[in-house]
Parts: structure tokens; sequence; C-alpha cells
């Protein structure tokens, strides 16, 4: 039996623009779109449409909703901060962490494929390449712990296909309540530790992107998993939905074949992804950063993955930083 996707991840496929989530058994494969070089923090404004929205309740907590008539959404998208938190300031190509729920602009009814739920808060990045950019307007300038009614023009809003599987008929569109959980770190936070004897070395840019060096001689047949930063965050549990950075090589060449570097942290479940992906995650702690030897036995097999030029003897080497997990639905 498969298990439920979890509310996160579909959230994030709803107002995400790009990328995917990684639940088809390989390595999750990061937008193409960079997020660095992203435009001036835009400081949306509050107008008529978003102030007529009437929200009750505490950040973090389910927002109470009402929409006396049809909200008009105006030519450029509005934002009223409806709670100012006074944490962290939300830049663009940050990854913010949000509880989000929509409701039809015309009707007030809730749209049951964005419920409200802090329990899976939902990390995207504050980017109009790869994010609805109605939310986009809605977070970014803002304060971790604030909670914003964004009211999207049309431009910033659904397209029609997504507007139709959403519920919303002609003439409806969306009204967000997002409140602003916290940033999600961009790379591991955690103590350096020193890997075994035999393992590839990792070297680290400025940005902690990781240069990889594979060791001479052949590959191991077994899996090898070592912790060379130690994160204090919560520990990675089988099926949580886990957001990292990564980057993949090739023992025999050293060849990066895929990684999440220049591009944008990946989301995904720890049951989506190749064995031995999965083992160098669970039971690791936000903040760490892990580097895995993954024979094929452990990754693709004998039919290896030929789109990204892995072949079925080839041994993979993964860096990979943890920066956040949600523990999976109940059952």
């Amino acid at each position: 039996m498969k298990r439920r996707i979890p509310l996160f991840l579909a959230a994030a496929s709803i107002l995400a623009l790009t990328g995917c989530t990684g639940s088809t058994g390989e390595e999750p494969k990061a937008s193409s779109t960079p997020a660095a070089g992203v435009a001036e923090c835009a400081d949306t404004a509050s107008g008529a449409a978003s102030e007529s929205v009437k929200v009750t309740g505490d950040v973090g907590s389910a927002p109470t909703v009402t929409i006396d008539g049809p909200v008009e959404a105006a030519d450029k998208t509005e934002r009223t901060v409806v709670t100012e938190g006074d944490g962290e300031a939300v830049e663009p190509g940050d990854s913010a962490k949000i509880a989000i729920a929509a409701y039809n602009s015309a009707t007030g009814a809730a749209l049951e494929a964005l419920p409200y739920n802090a329990e899976q808060a939902v990390p995207l990045a504050v980017d109009d390449s790869q994010t609805l950019a109605a939310i986009v307007r809605g977070v970014e300038c803002t304060n971790v712990g604030s909670r914003i009614v964004t009211v999207p023009s049309a431009d910033d809003s659904f397209s029609a296909e997504a507007a139709t599987q959403l519920g919303l008929g002609e003439g409806e569109g969306a009204v967000f309540v997002i409140d602003v959980l916290g940033i999600v770190p961009d790379r591991a936070t955690g103590a350096d530790q020193d890997a075994p004897a035999g393992f590839p070395t990792v070297e680290l840019d400025d940005d902690g992107k990781p240069t990889v060096t594979i060791p001479e001689g052949d590959a191991p047949a077994e899996l090898q998993i070592a912790t060379i930063k130690a994160g204090e965050g919560a520990v990675v549990q089988d099926g949580d939905s886990v957001t990292v950075q990564y980057q993949g090589s090739l023992w025999a060449s050293g060849e990066v074949f895929d990684q999440s570097w220049g591009k944008a942290p990946v989301s995904f479940q720890t049951t989506g992804v190749v064995p031995g992906f999965s083992k160098a995650l669970v039971g690791q702690k936000v903040g760490s950063q892990v580097i895995a030897v993954i024979p094929p036995s452990e990754g693709y097999g004998e039919a290896g993955q030929p789109d990204a030029g892995i072949s079925g003897t080839d041994t993979l080497v993964f860096v990979i930083d943890i920066l956040d997990t949600i523990s999976a639905p109940a059952q």
C-alpha cells in the first residue's frame, strides 16, 4: 500500500511552479532555475481587497476567516499584515516555512486542497521562478511570526487550469492567509566531524557547496554512510518529509551528475528515493551533513539511470545537507 502524500508536499506541488517532490524512487531532482539573482524584495502594499478579509486567531493556529462578500482582485496583488512578527526577515531567495490556508474569493469557502496545517508547514522558495508569485508577494519583506492576508492579482494567481483543479469557477479567485513560521537554512550548520579512512574527502566553498575528491582504488561493495557535520535538530524518521541540499557524483570518474547547489533545496519523502539515499537520512539529525557511498544494489541496480549517465555498475557518492524534517501524518 502506498503512503498518503503529506500535506506539505501536496501544498508545495500546488504552489510551486517548477521542480518535483522526488517521489518516483529516484534521487531528488532540483529545479533547473537558480535561486540566486532574484529581484529585490517588493514591499507589497495593503488595499481595500486585502483589508476586507477579517482574520482572528494566533499565528501558528488555524485562523478564523470571514469574507462577507466577493473580494475583487486589484490590478496589483495586495497584502495586509494582520500580525507583525519580530523574527528574522524573509528575503528573496530564502526558503520560508509557511502555514497557508486558501479561500474562494467569491464565496468565502475554504479550498480543501490548501487547508491550514502548521504541523506540516510548507517550505517554499521565495522566488517568482519557482513559486506562485502571489505567495512570494505575500511573504517577502515580512518577519518570521507574521500572519498575512494576500489577495492576488490575475497575473500573480493560478493559471486557469490550476484554478479549475482547485474547484474555482469562472470569475472566482483565491484569498490566502499565510503564517510565516520560519526560514529553512540553506546549508548544514552542525559541528564538523572526521569521516572514516577511505571515504571521499569533501571541501566546502563559502556558500557551502561541496567539492568531492574520490580516493584511489575500487569502490566499496557495501553501502557506507558517515556524518561529517553533526546537527542538533530533530531526528529524521522513516517516512518523514525532508528538505535537503545535495550533490551526487560518480565514484568511477568523480563527475557530478546532479545537485541542488546553485538552484534550490528540494523536499521529498524518505520513502521516495533510492534505498541508499533513504538510509543516509533516517536516524540523522537536522543540521547534519552526511556522505553516502551507494553501490548499485542500494541505488539503481543493474538498470542504472541512463538519462543521468549512471550505468548499472556505477557506485554513487552523495553529500547531503539535512535542512528540515516533518513527521509523516498518522495513518
